[in-house]
């Protein structure tokens, strides 16, 4: 990890770049993919699949016994654990549900709003080594919460045709109805445009690799709205001299085996800390599985020290991390003057982790900076807010001399027209 000491406020930015994620390199390899599903549909699915991910397959849709075998091949104490969490993140997303109030804005004029759930979503789940059944919960259970009609959701096959049974599982608890084997920028071609198997959906949501990504761009242009920009993982560590630094070197190693463009930072006014923190990173990086991954992430990662927390507050709303975690005597203070961020996790017995996974929060978030302006994937991402108003005769009397002027100012005189001709008839 690279250490920087009291860097000068104008280096910040240089100091917080994030690894690169320019897939515009890729567009036209992906539009190329993304013209031939939508001209040729299951066609070209198939031939995607035997070139892409090794497999020819018979059919691209999960069979219910399939699905059976899935439920019935995962252990008890992993089902547990999904039904666990699956029971937490359903908690925290119902509460988010709204009710709306008709206001009378002026006598006789009274607005509304009403949420109706988008009909159709589709979930892209990544396979591989680290297949996120966990994303499966994130994205259907609020989806199903919200009323969406028809959940889709495609993941990638292994070489033998089959999709990891913990993802079919979770998927099956958090409520989805369409399972399809299908990965990559076909996958995300077939549930933008339609095939004659996979259903055309309304919003797309999920992460992926680079080809994934530009073709979540590509479609989100005119064709389907997508969560959010997507980049890769990252966690920011706030810390005092009394934090533990086992702790953090965990938390920062946990976010840096997601992949080699991971970034973890932490922000600390301790020379100590950083010490302690570096030789317990090199401890518990030397008993990891993917310590190659988690090596090549850490080689652009920071441990910054810092002069005060005004310092570290000002740096963290420039960073806007998608993962924030203070470790802090004072860390409720520190909190409420966070205003760019995905996810907060405050103290000591908060890591990252319990978010990813199961304390009912959600783990798709803006990442590169996003957080500035974006909120993470919330029951709102499922919904779509449709006003209304009302007007009475009297309401369009009080009213109307406002519109009639207004509509005169712009120059529309067929808005003027519209008010004035029933206030005189």
């Amino acid at each position: 990890m690279i250490i920087d000491r009291y860097p000068k406020e104008e280096i910040w930015k240089e100091i917080l770049q994030r690894p690169a994620l320019n897939v515009s390199g890729l567009y036209d390899n992906v539009q190329a993919i993304l013209d031939r599903v939508r001209e040729d549909g299951d066609k070209a699915l198939f031939e995607y699949e035997k070139m892409f991910d090794k497999i020819e397959l018979q059919t691209l849709a999960v069979s219910e016994k399939e699905l059976a075998e899935a439920a019935q091949s995962v252990s008890e104490e992993l089902k547990t654990a999904i039904q666990t969490a699956a029971k937490n993140i359903e908690k925290f997303h119902s509460a988010q549900k709204q009710e709306f109030k008709k206001i009378e804005t002026t006598p006789g004029v009274t607005c509304w709003q009403k949420a109706v759930p988008i009909t159709s979503v589709g979930l892209y789940i990544p396979g591989g080594s680290a297949p996120l059944f966990s994303t499966v919960l994130m994205l259907a259970i609020p989806a199903r919460i919200a009323g969406c009609s028809e959940i889709v959701l495609c993941t990638p096959p292994d070489k033998n045709g089959n999709i990891n049974p913990a993802i079919l599982y979770a998927a099956q608890v958090a409520g989805v109805n369409r399972f399809f084997k299908l990965g990559g920028s076909q996958a995300i071609a077939a549930m933008a445009y339609g095939t004659e198997s996979v259903p055309k959906v309304s919003k797309i949501f999920g992460p992926g690799n680079p080809y994934v990504t530009a073709a979540k761009q590509i479609v989100s242009l005119k064709d389907v709205a997508i969560d959010m920009p997507a980049g890769p993982s990252e966690v920011e560590v706030i810390a005092d001299a009394n934090a533990n630094p086992a702790y953090i070197a965990a938390d920062l190693l946990s976010q840096a085996e997601h992949g080699m463009d991971s970034q973890s930072i932490l922000l600390t006014t301790s020379a100590e800390l950083i010490e302690n923190i570096e030789k317990e990173v090199e401890i518990q990086l030397n008993k990891l599985p993917r310590k190659e991954i988690t090596a090549k992430s850490l080689e652009h990662s920071h441990l910054i020290l810092l002069k005060d927390d005004s310092e570290i507050i000002r740096m963290t709303n420039m960073y806007a991390p998608e993962h924030l975690i203070i470790q802090t005597d004072n860390y409720l203070e520190l909190a409420e003057q966070i205003v760019n961020a995905g996810s907060v996790f405050l103290g000591a017995y908060s890591p990252e982790s319990a978010g990813d996974y199961a304390s009912g929060t959600n783990h798709t978030l803006p990442t590169s900076g996003y957080a500035k302006a974006y909120s993470g994937v919330n029951l709102d991402s499922f919904l779509r807010k449709i006003t209304f108003q009302e007007l009475t005769k009297d309401g369009l009397n009080n009213l109307g001399p406002t519109i009639e002027i207004m509509a005169a100012g712009e120059s529309l005189d067929a808005h003027k027209n519209a008010v004035n001709i029933r206030i005189n008839s």
